[in-house]
């Protein structure tokens, strides 16, 4: 048996946040001392690394929870989806990687968009968690996404092209303007329509990242000329605080 004290140093999981995952039912330990320590045993601790697995998958701990408790949890097909979605992961990152490392070498202005193509990655998680269990959020996306071909998706990029090229023909007016914030809620609207529901604090985070530098924000700026992004961010930021 372990204290919480030495599963926290032994994981690397803070004490404040074993005791979070005892509250919510997600790691209950195996016992408690009569002083009401928490006692964890192997069991416990293997049930841990899979929670920090699926964590880093990034299952929100409400479907985690329910997947661990399963009683039909099978230990070893989960260990496997893990180990092939980490491995698409990889190669989604490698490619983005040296697609970076060409843009610096070569200064190129033909932007490679295809390395965003994350396909078939979410069409491999998409039938992991169809076993695991599902969310609304997750359920949306599929139902939206299930029967689209290439072209459809490249129609889909293209129509959120246009829609970047059109902030960029008004990044020297002001962001809070009637014009601009129409422009906002059209964003809004394609990214409902297309992807998932667009909440005004989903947007936002969207619009920080857009101007938050580095490969999003120079796309951007290439698309609508150099300040887009932050054009981009700053209508949304207006539009958002409404």
């Amino acid at each position: 048996m372990k204290t919480v004290n030495e599963v926290s140093k032994l994981t690397g999981v803070s004490i404040r946040t074993l005791q979070y995952y005892d509250k919510i039912g997600l790691l209950i330990p195996t016992e408690y001392t009569e002083a009401g320590y928490r006692l964890y045993d192997d069991a416990a601790l293997e049930k841990l690394h899979q929670i920090l697995l699926f964590k880093e998958l990034e299952f929100p701990l409400k479907d985690i929870k329910e997947i661990v408790n399963r009683a039909d949890f099978d230990k070893t097909k989960a260990l496997e989806q893990q180990i092939e979605i980490l491995e698409l992961k990889k190669e989604h990152i490698e490619n983005l990687l040296n697609m970076c490392k060409y843009l610096k070498a070569r200064g190129v202005r033909n932007l490679n968009w295809t390395v965003f193509d994350s396909s078939k990655l979410d069409e491999y998680s998409k039938k992991a968690k169809s076993e695991w269990g599902e969310t609304p959020a997750y359920k949306e996306y599929e139902e939206k996404s299930k029967n689209r071909t290439k072209e459809d998706e490249r129609n889909i990029m293209d129509g959120l092209t246009k829609i970047f090229e059109e902030f960029g023909a008004m990044k020297d007016t002001d962001p809070t303007s009637k014009e601009a914030q129409e422009q906002v809620k059209k964003l809004q609207s394609y990214i409902t329509e297309h992807m998932y529901t667009c909440t005004n604090e989903i947007l936002l985070g969207l619009g920080k990242m857009y101007a938050g530098g580095g490969e999003f924000t120079e796309n951007i700026d290439e698309l609508g000329g150099s300040g887009t992004a932050e054009f981009s961010y700053k209508a949304i930021k207006a539009y958002c605080e409404k």
